[in-house]
């Protein structure tokens, strides 16, 4: 199964080279690793381009865009930039630079992908560091496929349309696949280290996008008061709940284009009523 891993990277050349050596380290390498940097203003480009010279396999691509952050937005654009430049693949990856696999992370996914020709979606699982030890991140299930270490099967990619501008990307996809009939897997023996724990550099304006995903996702509004408080709980900040229903409500207002149609919204909520009621 041919692979090409797309790497998204603005100002990483703090975590790149841990990131990029993981990838060396593999015991099965992919065909191609693309890191694609985004108007990095530090090394980021210079040390992708150490690692492309001496690795066929690896190529680096600048794209210019704006310096604003666009939480969700820009990192998938920079995303689809890179994709353009993939060769033929049956597997696509969207990992991040701020992530160390385990070698046998390739291995294990090619297994997996190559065992059930319905998986559509699969990954590790992300720890963080705390002290001295590695810790899972808890901020999502262990059956949710987190957002920096998404490989997918084409013809699972293809059928949800690749991946959707904004925040709340790496959840609508899953909940498509499934909306489609595909699998998808965490391999809990997986770990992979993540350099720089999710929620670093989190604003108000990234709570209220996540408000506005739930609308953009049809959660509707009572599911969307779950999931805020779910997020305000884990986060241990009430204020958080108030932004993300903020987002909610402005984007309902707005009546901004939604992620999905009316029948994946349907599914997607029905989904998720299902998940709630199962742990009461």
């Amino acid at each position: 199964m041919r692979i090409s891993i797309v790497i998204p990277a603005h100002n990483e050349a703090t975590y790149l080279k841990s990131c990029l050596d993981s990838f060396v380290a593999q015991t099965f390498l992919p065909n191609e690793v693309i890191v694609v940097d985004d108007n990095s203003s530090d090394d980021t480009f210079k040390i992708a381009q150490e690692y492309a010279r001496k690795h066929d396999w690896l190529k680096v691509i600048q794209r210019e865009s704006t310096n604003a952050h666009i939480p969700g937005k820009k990192v998938v654009d920079t995303f689809n930039f890179g994709l353009k430049h993939t060769s033929e693949f049956d597997l696509i990856g969207k990992f991040d630079a701020d992530i160390v696999l385990p070698p046998n992370y390739f291995e294990t996914m090619v297994n997996h992908f190559q065992s059930n020709w319905m998986l559509g979606m699969c990954s590790g699982l992300l720890y963080i560091k705390k002290g001295d030890t590695w810790i899972y991140e808890n901020i999502a299930d262990k059956n949710h496929i987190r957002g920096p270490i998404k490989l997918y099967h084409k013809a699972c990619f293809n059928k949800i349309g690749g991946l959707r501008p904004g925040v709340g990307w790496d959840t609508v996809d899953t909940l498509l696949a499934k909306f489609h009939k595909f699998d998808t897997l965490t391999v809990h023996e997986l770990h992979v280290k993540h350099l720089r724990p999710t929620g670093h550099g989190y604003s108000t304006k990234k709570y209220q996008a996540k408000g506005e995903a739930l609308y953009k996702m049809r959660y509707g509004l009572v599911l969307a008061k779950i999931a805020a408080l779910k997020t305000a709980w884990q986060a241990k900040n009430p204020i958080l709940f108030i932004q993300m229903m903020m987002g909610y409500r402005k984007a309902m207002f707005q009546n901004k284009p939604r992620f999905v149609s009316k029948p994946e919204g349907k599914f997607i909520r029905n989904y998720r009523w299902k998940g709630i009621w199962s742990k009461m």
